[in-house]
């Protein structure tokens, strides 16, 4: 290991950029030294929170070109809005054009894009400025799936065979911000902004370690989509107040639930199955994800609200309203699970201490920008799918060129469909 620090700026200053501010208080070898905002208030608070982490001398930037551009930064990890990615892409190749060394690495939050098309050109972009890519996706790196799939394949598929069916699920409340609940900005709902955890999830526990995920091979994907609770009238009013009038779900709802069933063929010829669910909808403490591994003599799970530390507060109490015990939270009172270290649990410091280190020593990232195209590639079979109310073959025709109904802001989830 290099004893080398990685020098990083940051674009985005909103819930995920300061997860991984949060994470990176644990992952040696990396300074954070930039951070990026449109809004610029944004982006010095942002600077402000990494140095009282002892981060780094971090400061805020003008501009991504100016950021890229910069020989202080050495890799950027991309974390702004889904609408804003091509756009933060194609800024950060000019100002990576000007660099005498090139960046040893950018790293994407997920979704990689909001269809095909986009992440194509994501992946066409990077290779032009020739920048190493990673494809951040906390989950795979939590520690609960680390362990768990490890133990799983050394104990369990060693001996009885490999495992042959996994679950994951991602639940909670609602996103923070706006865009997330515009289908035109976003990409879609809760499909598009939760799911690409989840296929990815159960693609890796399937996955032997070590192996590529080539080895578990999509071949068919059945999915559904609904809006269960939040185009009903009393709360698609709920939403407006509190979202902004362009979030109109009365009359452009974007799906808070969705499932898909995806069938594996793995390189010993067997039939694997991944399930995956995810919702906006969920009513319970905070986020809940879920993870389950099965095979022919063992099983493994995992739920992140089964805690070991919990509190009790009275009804005599009365607090403000906040997210200090679990991400999403959704109570001040009663029985409340508590996350301790949600960075870590979460998967952000196994993530970016894995990142730090492949672009330090210049090794492939064992997920990179192709494994985001393909994930975006699922998403969009599962949402033509849940369009056409059938099982479909992977990939589809036209997937290059799709984009779902509720990304054109067109569907209508009370509609019926045409088998």
């Amino acid at each position: 290991m290099s004893k080398a620090q990685l020098g990083i700026g940051i674009i985005g200053t909103g819930f995920i950029a300061r997860f991984h501010l949060q994470s990176f208080v644990a992952v040696r070898n990396a300074d954070i030294r930039g951070v990026f905002s449109p809004n610029r208030e944004h982006a010095n608070d942002a600077a402000a929170l990494a140095r009282s982490l002892d981060l780094g001398a971090t400061r805020a930037y003008g501009s991504i070109e100016e950021m890229a551009a910069d020989p202080a930064i050495e890799a950027i990890w991309l974390c702004g809005p889904n609408h804003t990615r091509i756009e933060n892409m194609e800024a950060i190749v000019v100002g990576a054009e000007r660099r005498r060394e090139p960046l040893k690495g950018l790293a994407c939050e997920k979704p990689l894009a909001r269809n095909v098309s986009e992440a194509v050109r994501m992946v066409e972009l990077a290779k032009r400025a020739k920048i190493p890519t990673g494809y951040l996706e906390d989950q795979v790196f939590s520690p609960a799936t680390e362990t768990g799939r490890r133990i799983i394949w050394e104990r369990g598929a060693a001996v009885a065979g490999r495992p042959y069916l996994a679950r994951a699920a991602e639940e909670h409340s609602g996103p923070h911000m706006p865009w997330f609940w515009q289908g035109q900005l976003q990409g879609g709902g809760v499909l598009n902004d939760m799911m690409c955890h989840s296929v990815l999830v159960v693609r890796h526990l399937l996955t032997k370690p070590g192996a590529l995920l080539a080895t578990v091979r999509p071949v068919r994907v059945t999915a559904h989509i609904a809006s269960l609770k939040w185009s009903r009238p009393e709360y698609a009013k709920r939403l407006k107040r509190s979202m902004g009038k362009q979030v109109d779900y009365a009359r452009h709802p974007s799906e808070d639930f969705a499932s898909a069933t995806i069938e594996f063929e793995t390189d010993t010829g067997t039939t694997a199955i991944g399930e995956v669910t995810t919702s906006w909808s969920y009513v319970g403490a905070g986020l809940r994800l879920s993870e389950e591994l099965l095979g022919p003599e063992y099983s493994m799970s995992w739920n992140s609200l089964d805690t070991g530390l919990k509190v009790f507060l009275s009804r005599e109490l009365q607090g403000k309203e906040g997210e200090d015990l679990v991400e999403k939270q959704n109570a001040e009172s009663g029985l409340m699970p508590v996350l301790a270290g949600e960075a870590a649990a979460y998967g952000y410091e196994g993530e970016n201490r894995h990142f730090v280190r492949a672009f330090l020593n210049g090794t492939r990232p064992e997920l990179t920008f192709d494994d985001g195209l393909e994930v975006v590639r699922l998403l969009m079979t599962a949402y033509q799918s849940a369009e056409r109310g059938r099982t479909l073959a992977y990939p589809p025709r036209g997937l290059d060129t799709y984009r779902p109904l509720v990304a054109r802001g067109k569907w209508n989830p009370g509609k019926k469909r045409k088998l």
